[in-house]
């Protein structure tokens, strides 16, 4: 059946029924909300101390921000037009992480030292909103690429949150900018690499609803 679970039996949140059902729009709007703000924080916040980390973090937040956009947008329609939503995010999310492995060169040919106080008061209050959003989308991880691009986003972004505060405590412990610009290494490769898994669940989607030639 279209929009089952691949591994686990359709449920309400997660099957055709739960694609448009109040609890999934409702879990949209608080997640488009807090993500929208907190890339309005910490972008500000990540240019004016120069860590690579936060800007590739506050970037993510703005890629989030667009992918729940999109997601309420196409709530509801059927899984082609769903599988579309979602291969506009996965492409969205390698760009960025090509964007950051850029900008993280960038910053490590010029020796940026940022302010590792900044980055961990930050990155704590990064990681508790994406913790909060991350626990609510929780019950929709097993749904259709759709469902399931909100939901990598939500688990790359806790561990990206995560890794900023280690990027700030290796900042503050060796003097250097090395453990952001790292940190920032890795933030990108979980977006390549989440991007390339919705892509080719897709795809994957789109080809087994494409018809039969005659």
């Amino acid at each position: 059946m279209a929009g089952c679970c691949h591994d686990e039996p359709c449920s309400a949140e997660t099957g055709d029924k739960g694609l448009n059902s109040p609890a999934w729009r409702r879990a949209l709007w608080i997640a488009l909300a807090v993500n929208g703000i907190m890339f309005a924080g910490e972008i500000v916040a990540g240019l004016a101390v120069g860590s690579a980390s936060l800007q590739a973090d506050a970037l993510d937040f703005m890629a989030d921000t667009g992918t729940y956009a999109i997601s309420l947008g196409v709530a509801g329609l059927g899984l082609a037009w769903r599988a579309r939503a979602a291969l506009v995010k996965g492409t969205g999310l390698l760009a960025l992480g090509f964007w950051v492995v850029g900008s993280t060169i960038w910053h490590a040919g010029a020796g940026t030292l940022p302010r590792a106080d900044v980055m961990g008061v930050v990155g704590i209050a990064a990681l508790l909103a994406n913790a909060g959003v991350a626990l609510m989308l929780f019950r929709f991880r097993s749904g259709d690429s759709n469902m399931r691009s909100v939901w990598i986003c939500s688990r790359n972004d806790v561990i990206g949150n995560l890794a900023v505060l280690a990027a700030a405590a290796g900042v503050f412990g060796t003097g250097t900018g090395w453990p952001d610009l790292v940190v920032a290494a890795i933030m990108a490769s979980l977006s390549i690499s989440g991007g390339w898994q919705i892509v080719r669940q897709a795809r994957g989607e789109l080809r087994a609803q494409a018809p039969y030639p005659a």
